[in-house]
């Protein structure tokens, strides 16, 4: 894998990395991670709703205004440059996160675009997936059954484990897809231990509720796809999907457009063949703005660490776990094996109600059914603990 000193410098080529005054709090707590890295992000002390909107890093906003710059005032082969250099940039640097090559991954503007593409350029088969899962991974799945093109077969709501995967296989099961960490209760799944049990099924994962925030193995998945738009904080337009072995082998890039094809800037009347590669699955040019965007914040991420950054969102997250069993509040989310996600409900009171009573002292959450979902970053600081607590004892 490449060292962030690499990363630091593939971001200097437009300013990036710019290091300013501390945030108040940015630094505090016993978990060590780069203030080079906290230094970037500039949230409200409140925000903590990451799970649905990851704030953009002055390193992500300087990239965009760059490159916007040279679109701006382009030259003899300024777009063909940009779309090139920042394509190949964001690959290697999705690579070197999932422990792979840049001929395993292409770049996708969100992760429903990757999930339809899976869903697809599958052989025709029976795919598992639970109904709890986010929409974004059953629309997908419905759409092509409605096709003809795979049949699909419903696990219950609740956490995806091994034990209850292997209990819903049959031998008709080819392809069974699954999130990373769930959106609803921060559940994080163990993928290495659901790759033993789908064997030599393909295994599609859904990653955007983790990818960045969490040290798995990426490597195990055949389909692994994520937008960036959340924890990777790359913002919306931003995304990608990794390809296995497995995957290219077994899949037809149905849908897959000129981008994907050889010889994709020879223009001779003719329809040319896919690429033997993951970037088979291209439409069309990302544009080289996002791609640039979601290159600098994967190699922020590459900066701190993703083990620094997990444990710096799992002590803040003790911290509010102790904060609202003290208020009363009952938690409902994965507390073992859980990303960034806590969620819960305070007796008595409709979840919108003590959202409503949240955004009143300056609080972003989100409302996920009858609970509360709060989700924090490695920047959120002991302040945003404490604006809670004064919060939730105000609301009582």
């Amino acid at each position: 894998m490449a060292s962030a000193q690499g990363g630091r410098e593939a971001a200097g080529r437009h300013g990036a990395f710019v290091t300013g005054p501390r945030r108040r709090g940015a630094y505090r707590g016993r978990v060590a991670i780069s203030p080079e890295y906290l230094n970037q992000f500039t949230e409200p002390v409140g925000y903590l709703d990451h799970a649905r909107v990851g704030p953009l890093s002055k390193a992500v906003r300087t990239t965009a205004a760059s490159l916007l710059e040279e679109l701006a005032k382009p030259g003899p082969g300024t777009v063909t440059t940009l779309l090139n250099r920042e394509a190949s940039r964001a690959k290697q640097a999705v690579a070197r996160a999932c422990r792979t090559d840049a001929d395993h991954v292409v770049l996708e503007p969100n992760t429903s675009t990757a999930l339809f593409q899976t869903a697809f350029n599958l052989a025709r088969g029976e795919v598992l997936v639970s109904t709890g899962e986010f929409p974004a991974n059953l629309y997908p799945w419905v759409r092509a059954e409605q096709l003809g093109l795979a049949r699909v077969r419903w696990m219950p709501p609740g956490p995806v484990t091994p034990e209850r995967v292997r209990a819903a296989i049959t031998p008709e099961t080819s392809v069974v897809s699954v999130s990373a960490v769930s959106f609803r209760t921060g559940y994080r799944a163990d993928l290495a231990a659901l790759r033993d049990v789908v064997g030599d099924r393909l295994l599609v994962v859904d990653a955007i509720q983790g990818f960045g925030v969490v040290d798995e193995p990426w490597e195990v998945a055949d389909v692994l796809v994520s937008g960036g738009q959340k924890w990777l904080r790359a913002g919306h337009g931003t995304g990608f999907a990794v390809l296995s072995d497995r995957a290219l082998e077994r899949m037809q890039p149905v849908l897959s457009g000129w981008t994907g094809a050889r010889d994709a800037d020879v223009f001779d009347d003719r329809v040319h063949e896919p690429l033997p590669t993951a970037q088979a699955w291209s439409l069309t040019y990302l544009s080289p703005v996002s791609a640039g965007m979601l290159a600098t914040a994967l190699e922020l991420v590459e900066l701190a660490g993703v083990g620094a950054i997990a444990a710096r969102i799992e002590e803040r997250l003790r911290e509010f776990d102790s904060v609202l069993e003290g208020a009363g509040a009952r938690i409902v989310s994965e507390r073992e094996r859980r990303a960034g996600i806590l969620v819960f409900e305070v007796p008595g009171r409709p979840a919108p109600k003590v959202a409503d009573a949240l955004a009143a002292e300056g609080i972003t959450v989100s409302v996920r059914g009858p609970h509360v979902r709060l989700s924090a970053h490695a920047s959120t600081s002991p302040e945003a603990v404490k604006m809670v607590e004064a919060a939730l004892s105000r609301a009582r």
